[in-house]
């Protein structure tokens, strides 16, 4: 907790820390600021929440079911400090009346960065040549690389992410084609070509790319059918959800060298268990779901659900472009 004077309404976080920006704005306005540990358990959190009861909730890490959400007779609004939800039991939240908002655009070009960064790392193979080289081996006679220019780019998902993501591949110099059911005319405003059938994206490129939310609709969404319909050199990079992917069905396809790699920075359950069937995949990059965690999109996701909070305790109606509605988003 911030020191000083007690303020009249407070906010809890789901992690150790936030921005100091943020929380010296959320103080300005009158909010004091609470820290619980990321990926406390849920009981854990809600008796946090009954003990201090909040006005707000701030989710960085971590499940927020009804337990959580019901802690604390004050809640009037929960903002996540990113823009995925589906740790969020969304249901839960409407059947009190409580919004909860997403910090649209703040990581876009981090997790953008992430997303092209594994698949350079990919195409360029540079966990095998490393591991063989510390290894006492000199793979050169037998290499031949694959090129960035020219690898063909298949986006799920048009948001802002997937439009970050599209920018640098294309001054890469890849091709980039795009499915989005919801985004069709800002595909073609972008000058980008599009496709209405997820299996003519996927049969015929270098790289699938995920950044679509996690909904009833989109979950595993990459599963064994429409991996049995990639070929063999295709990549498959995954910044967005984990449950976009069927995990079994992407190891079974690593392991028989149906597809040429993977760059996973998120997974169905995090942290993932440690003896999934992932781990003994050939050509697996995996990071720990960081992909928006870089210094400034820290500062920016910090100060805009910051913004959001201090909005709806002033007494204003939640940003309707914000809102996560349990129709759509799965939780």
């Amino acid at each position: 907790m911030t020191m000083g004077k007690p303020r009249t309404r407070r906010v809890l976080v789901t992690h150790n820390s936030i921005a100091p920006s943020a929380v010296a704005l959320l103080n300005a306005h009158d909010i004091d600021v609470f820290f619980s540990p990321p990926y406390d358990p849920p009981e854990v959190v809600a008796a946090r929440m009954a003990d201090l009861q909040p006005d707000a909730l701030m989710v960085r890490q971590g499940r927020i079911d009804a337990s959580v959400i019901g802690g604390s007779d004050r809640l009037r609004v929960i903002v996540k400090h990113g823009v995925g939800v589906d740790n969020v039991d969304l249901e839960a939240a409407a059947a009190r009346n409580i919004p909860v908002l997403r910090s649209l655009g703040s990581n876009a070009l981090a997790v953008a960065e992430h997303a092209i960064a594994l698949m350079v790392a990919l195409l360029k193979q540079f966990p095998r040549l490393d591991t063989a080289v510390k290894a006492g081996e000199w793979p050169k006679p037998s290499f031949i690389g694959r090129d960035i220019a020219g690898a063909r780019l298949g986006l799920i998902g048009f948001g802002a992410i997937g439009r970050e993501t599209a920018r640098l591949a294309g001054a890469l110099g890849m091709s980039v084609t795009v499915y989005d059911p919801h985004a069709a005319g800002g595909v073609e405003a972008a000058g980008l070509a599009s496709t209405d059938s997820l299996e003519a994206l996927v049969a015929d490129i270098d790289i699938l790319s995920l950044h679509c939310p996690l909904t009833r609709e989109t979950r595993d969404i990459v599963n064994a059918g429409l991996i049995a319909r990639m070929a063999p050199r295709t990549l498959i990079v995954n910044t967005a959800r984990g449950g976009l992917i069927d995990e079994a069905a992407l190891a079974a396809a690593l392991a028989d060298g149906r597809i040429a790699g993977a760059g996973l920075d998120s997974f169905a359950n995090e942290p993932p268990s440690a003896d999934g069937p992932l781990w003994t995949a050939p050509n697996l990059i995996v990071t720990p779901h960081v992909g928006g965690v870089t210094a400034g999109s820290a500062v920016t996701m910090a100060e805009t659900a910051a913004r959001h909070i201090i909005s709806v305790l002033d007494g204003n109606p939640p940003d309707a472009r914000s809102l996560a509605l349990p129709a759509s988003l799965a939780a």
